[in-house]
This record gives structure tokens, sequence and C-alpha cells, in this order.
């Protein structure tokens, strides 16, 4: 399952359904949470549960932000949504594993009444959205086995912990975002599960997009949220290798096979080590390529 391009759609407008299915986006996130108001919560599980049924036609993963467990509404969303057609769940405000543990203990009863194979349903993680949150990121390692990638948000934090901004006047984030960004890319790695960069707001700035994309991956991330069609072509370009380092990894790669005792060799004058095939594979593998 590829996590480079995810574009929320709000669970309750058929149009912008109709729009981001067309937009290239590896998954959409169909949102029954922030998007929709408490009175259309009801019909929006329905609209949901039937775009699921057309899954087969969408070439994109279909996952759903359901309600955090703390509204008490999680458990109704995943009754209607849990059915063929699902890949994922997006857990909003989630305040560590344990939540993830209650989350797929939920699905699983509903995942057999619907006759999908077991751990069918991926889980990905907000993982930075309350303040206890910060202080269980370690908890997801070892993995759950549903679990495939984290990623942080950093509005519901800003207001939790009564931040007035949560970035600098040259758009850069403020200290405590930087953190929780930077524990979110290590608490992923720890997992070994994806690790993908929260939104970037101004949809109408794709040169700013493009460059914090560009920023992103250079620090680890592998895939970016959408929250407008028109961002995806960007962060599908910017988290896809290139041609140039395509071929370098391949040379890195194809130089260690042709050297299984190596540990350290020089390529075209330069000298690369175990963590530079390491990233190569990486690199082969983002391009879906096997190394």
């Amino acid at each position: 399952m590829k996590l480079r391009s995810l574009l929320f759609v709000p669970g309750d407008s058929d149009r912008k359904f109709a729009k981001g299915r067309m937009a290239g986006a590896d998954v959409l996130i169909l949102d029954l949470e922030d998007a929709v108001a408490p009175s259309m919560k009801a019909a929006a599980r329905e609209q949901v549960s039937a775009w699921l049924g057309d899954a087969d036609n969408i070439e994109a993963s279909l996952f759903v932000r359901v309600n955090p467990l703390d509204t008490g509404m999680t458990q109704g969303d995943l009754a209607v949504v849990v059915r063929p057609g699902l890949a994922g769940i997006l857990v909003p405000k989630a305040n560590g594993a344990h939540d993830i543990a209650t989350i797929a203990d939920m699905i699983d009863p509903l995942e057999e009444a619907a006759g999908m194979m077991p751990g069918a349903v991926k889980i990905m993680v907000v993982a930075t959205e309350t303040p206890q949150a910060m202080f269980a990121l370690g908890s997801y390692t070892p993995p759950h086995p549903r679990l495939v990638g984290l990623t942080w948000g950093a509005e519901d934090l800003g207001a939790a912990i009564g931040a007035t901004a949560n970035k600098e006047a040259d758009g850069q984030w403020t200290e405590p975002y930087r953190f929780a960004r930077s524990l979110c890319l290590f608490a992923a790695a720890s997992a070994g599960v994806v690790p993908v960069d929260t939104l970037y707001a101004d949809f109408r700035d794709a040169n700013g997009l493009e460059a914090d994309c560009r920023r992103a991956r250079r620090d680890g991330f592998v895939g970016r949220i959408a929250i407008h069609p028109d961002q995806v072509a960007t962060i599908n370009r910017c988290f896809s290798p290139s041609e140039d380092e395509i071929a370098q990894a391949r040379k890195i790669v194809d130089a260690f096979a042709a050297n299984p005792d190596a540990g350290t060799l020089g390529i075209d004058g330069k000298m690369y080590d175990i963590p530079h095939l390491k990233s190569a594979q990486k690199t082969l593998a983002a391009a879906g390529e096997t190394a």
C-alpha cells in the first residue's frame, strides 16, 4: 500500500468526492471527523459506506477518519464503514498505542462479520494531537499488526496547549511543532511504519508546498496529507525519486550485490557503506522496484 499522497474528502460531499477521486492521490481519507458538522454525522456515515461500495472502480485506497474515542462515536462509525472496500482507518487524537489496540478490538468482529480477511483493515494514526500523545510516541514500538503509518497534526495540539500561533513570521513551525514533527518521524522509524507529514494549509501556495515537501522528504518523510486536490500532483512529484536518484540507487545496490562481503565500497570516487545501501534500497522501493 502506497502512502505517498493522502487526500482528505469530507464525508458528506458527493461533489468533493467526485473531484477527489480524480486527483491522482494514493489514498482518499473519507472524513467523518472535523470536516463534518455534528448534525451531518449520521448522514455522512451512510454516504461514506456507499462510496466504499464503489471501491473497485476507484484507483486510490480508501481510508476513513473516524471520530476519536473520547467522543463516543468511534464504534458507531466503524459499525457502518468496516466493509469490503475499506483499506484503512485514520485514528485522530490518539493518546498512544493503547487507543490503537482498543480500536483494533472493535474492528476484529466487524471485519469478520463483513466477510473480510482478518487484518485487512489497516490503521494509521495522527500521533501528536494531544499533550498525552507526546509522551506516548514510543508506545507504537513494537507496532500493532494493523499499524501502517504515523502522521502528526498541529491544530488540535495548539488548541490543547493554549498556543496563539504555530508558525513563525517566515512560515516555519514554532518550536513545539518542530518537536512534534521530529518525534513523529522518530516514532515511525522506530516502529518500522511509514512517516507521513502533516497538511500544508495554504492550498493556493504551490511554491511553498513544493519547498516544504522537499524539506520533508529530505528529513525522512515518505508522504504527505493533502487538503485540496490541487496539492496532490505536487506531493506525488516531490515524494517520488527522480531518475537520477533511481539510477544512483541501482548502482549502489548492484555494487554491494557484486561484493556481498564488503562493508564499504568506492563508487565513482566516493565511499559508500551499509547505511547508504539501506537508503538506496528504500529509494528503489519507493520507485516500485525490488532491490
